[in-house]
């Protein structure tokens, strides 16, 4: 497993639902057709008011229009997030789009597990509400190993809960995989 995770960062605020990562409009799309799937990262987080950009003058999309994936490694969030329906569209967009890792206060079940079940982010806790120490494109890094992440813009460190268990289903893949290379299924 690769240790660091490394790039820039996108800010979003609290009670980001699913809707707002992959509105529904765009679930039209194929998960399993290359040249269709590669349109929900074009699409991810396109349904996120301008209010909840995190820049002050809002209006900053996570995927430029003309692009299907996104220059932002990394998604700093508030409490809730990948509240509303169940859909795995939503972290699957965020994968899609070439996102690595969320790091929010707090997250809905169902996202949370959508994210690992799937192998589609990495769904990390801060301990708490971290959200003023970055700004959208601020460089981070996250280390798996010291459960921490550090803008390297400012330099300052936060620590972040331990993925626990989760950890073996993300490395393998998602939990069919992990199912696959514990024996537990062929």
């Amino acid at each position: 497993m690769n240790d660091v995770i490394k790039g820039k960062v996108f800010v979003l605020g609290d009670d980001i639902d699913t809707d707002q990562i992959i509105p529904a409009e765009h679930l039209v799309y194929s998960l399993e057709k290359e040249d269709e799937k590669r349109y929900y990262g074009r699409y991810s987080l396109s349904g996120v008011p301008d209010d909840q950009s995190g820049l002050p003058q809002g209006g900053i999309p996570f995927t430029p229009q003309d692009k299907f994936e996104s220059e932002f490694t990394v998604i700093v969030a508030g409490k809730n997030f990948g509240c509303g329906s169940s859909r795995e569209h939503a972290p699957f967009s965020l994968q899609v789009a070439g996102a690595k890792a969320v790091i929010a206060s707090s997250y809905a079940r169902i996202f949370y597990r959508n994210a690992v079940d799937g192998g589609f982010v990495i769904p990390y806790e801060s301990f708490d509400d971290i959200r003023a120490e970055f700004s959208t494109y601020d460089e981070v890094e996250i280390s798996k190993e010291l459960n921490t992440v550090t803008n390297l813009t400012t330099g300052k460190t936060f620590p972040l809960r331990s993925l626990g268990d989760v950890a073996d289903i993300i490395e393998a893949g998602g939990i069919f995989e992990y199912a696959r290379k514990s024996g537990m299924i062929s």
